[in-house]
């Protein structure tokens, strides 16, 4: 039965007791006195529990002095012609029943009857039926919380267990504490057809090489620490005079305490084993074998942000060591001339012109002190440098990364008949990702050795490499590689120029497992033609890192 307006209601009570009156004459004039209007919500009589209102009961049909009863009104109650729902729920069209909408209505039961029983509401939080969704959820009566669409209750992502990187091979590494470790080793072997660069008396040898490796990386939410060690021992075959077996070691750890939001402290150890190339002029006479120095250094210093300005200052410290000759008869030649001590002050300012582009400055101020004042030779080797370099670092993200600077070098030397060290110089460490496929790599170093020649003042090295990895698979990958190197002998008419060319190809097994081929052309031509020397060198190795 459709239900009935507000007002409507209240002129249906006003009819229907008039009606209760005429109809019941004296008896419904008695039941009237002692019955409250049945309309009306009647007051629970149980003394066990308080007054309070409770459900309209619906009168009987069978006596003809009580009016009509109507069944109750389903919900939205007191909605009219207007089409107003208080629950503010779209409505659904109902669904007829078979058995409801082609039989006619049933009529009331005689007697009196209790109201009809409410419909069981569904619980606030209980699941819509299956096949109902939303519209279940839409019908529920006015005062029922929200519920949450049944679409949009879904299980929490999981977390995944690695950061996926666009390399598929590339190492996962592995988890140890707040640390993640990447550790590395390659075995190779190969031929050169003139291992120890020499412009006479060439002869090829065989060449096995072990290279482990390790990097280190936090994962903090302040402060950083990595670490990036490198190693590596070269056997050669059959044995040369003098013997070219020798170690190599590169490692540097890098620290950053974060002691504000814009304040940092860089901290820095570092250290490298090596030794001379076998054609350096630095080296006696009748080696037997390559002598061995060690260089251990670190830097502490301070950075300060302002707003886009970065300002730092860093004091360097750093030891070299040179360990005794071995002579072909047996005896032994003293280094300590060439050992020293070098300190460093850095001063560096850089500017954020665009998110990504740090354009700097940086000015460095040295002093190299050795063990002893004069070298074997009577030449005081101590000397004192200042080096300016301006550049600009990147950090865009995928495109390109590192830095490259340009800059000027002046040494001076506290012994006068040592002429003054200075030229351009050039540093890069520079990765541009040209494409999804192509990766290009620049680098450049300058530094300024020291010598042990009689009148040299010391020797400019100035290096730069370029190197172009192409993916033409995701597990196959071609490398070139192209370097020159540039030596000056300041005292000395003698200039080097040092060439090199490489071709490789990497072939990716899995994360784990790598085979690499690469095969290398190196050329020196210097104004010493005698000096001049080839070199090529076939390698073949298998790598494995985590």
């Amino acid at each position: 039965m459709r239900p009935f307006a507000g007002s409507r209601l209240v002129a249906a009570r006003c009819v229907l007791a008039a009606a209760w009156v005429v109809l019941g004459g004296h008896a419904g004039a008695q039941t009237a006195m002692v019955s409250p209007d049945p309309l009306s919500p009647q007051l629970q009589a149980n003394p066990r529990q308080p007054p309070r209102f409770q459900r309209t009961r619906s009168p009987s049909l069978a006596q003809a002095d009580r009016p009509t009863t109507f069944a109750p009104l389903p919900p939205p109650s007191g909605a009219g012609d207007t089409g107003f729902d208080a629950t503010n729920a779209r409505k659904k069209a109902a669904k007829p029943k078979a058995n409801a909408a082609t039989s006619p209505a049933a009529p009331l039961p005689a007697g009196p009857t209790a109201a009809a029983p409410a419909a069981p509401q569904p619980s606030p939080y209980q699941t819509p039926p299956p096949g109902e969704g939303n519209a279940a959820l839409a019908a529920a009566p006015p005062g029922t919380p929200p519920l949450q669409p049944i679409e949009e209750i879904r299980p929490p992502k999981k977390r995944k267990a690695y950061a996926e990187t666009d390399d598929p091979y590339a190492p996962l590494g592995i988890r140890a504490g707040a640390f993640d470790l990447f550790p590395a080793v390659e075995l190779t072997g190969g031929y050169s057809t003139n291992p120890g660069f020499s412009s006479s008396s060439v002869k090829g040898a065989a060449l096995f090489s072990v290279a482990p490796e390790l990097k280190v990386q936090s994962d903090w939410s302040r402060h950083e620490l990595k670490a990036d060690l490198r190693g590596s021992y070269n056997w050669f075959s059959p044995e040369q005079t003098p013997s070219l077996d020798r170690p190599y070691f590169n490692g540097t750890v890098d620290g950053r305490v974060d002691v504000t939001h814009d304040t940092r402290v860089d901290l820095q150890a570092r250290g490298l084993v090596s030794t001379d190339n076998p054609n350096s002029p630095n080296l006696q006479a009748g080696l037997a074998k390559l002598p061995i120095y060690t260089s251990v250094g670190g830097y502490a210093g301070l950075g300060q942000r302002f707003n886009r300005l970065d300002l730092s200052v860093k004091g360097d410290v750093e030891r070299t060591v040179y360990q005794e000759s071995l002579l072909t008869d047996g005896s032994t030649a003293s280094n300590d001339d060439r050992n020293y001590n070098q300190y460093t002050g850095k001063f560096r300012a850089g500017y954020e012109l665009v998110p990504g582009v740090v354009p700097f400055a940086e000015v460095d101020v040295d002093t190299r002190k050795h063990d002893l004042n004069t070298d074997f030779f009577g030449f005081q080797r101590d000397s004192n440098g200042l080096t300016g370099k301006a550049g600009t670092t990147f950090e865009i993200v995928k495109v390109l990364t590192g830095e490259v600077a340009l800059g000027y070098t002046k040494r001076d030397y506290q012994d006068p008949r040592l002429v003054d060290v200075s030229g351009l110089i050039g540093n890069a460490s520079l990765v541009w990702t040209a494409s999804a496929l192509t990766t290009v790599k620049l680098t450049g170093t300058s530094i300024v050795g020291e010598s042990t020649i009689p009148g040299v003042s010391g020797a400019l090295y100035r290096d730069v490499g370029l190197q172009v990895d192409h993916a033409f698979r995701r597990w196959l990958i071609g490398t070139v590689k192209v370097g020159f190197g540039f030596d000056d002998y300041v005292g000395l008419s003698r200039e080097d120029n040092r060439y090199s060319l490489a071709a490789g190809l990497t072939y990716k097994l899995s994360r784990s497992w790598q085979v690499k081929g690469e095969v290398r052309q190196d050329w020196l031509r210097s104004n010493i033609t005698s000096n001049n020397y080839n070199a090529t060198t076939v390698l073949l190795g298998l790598r494995w890192q985590q």
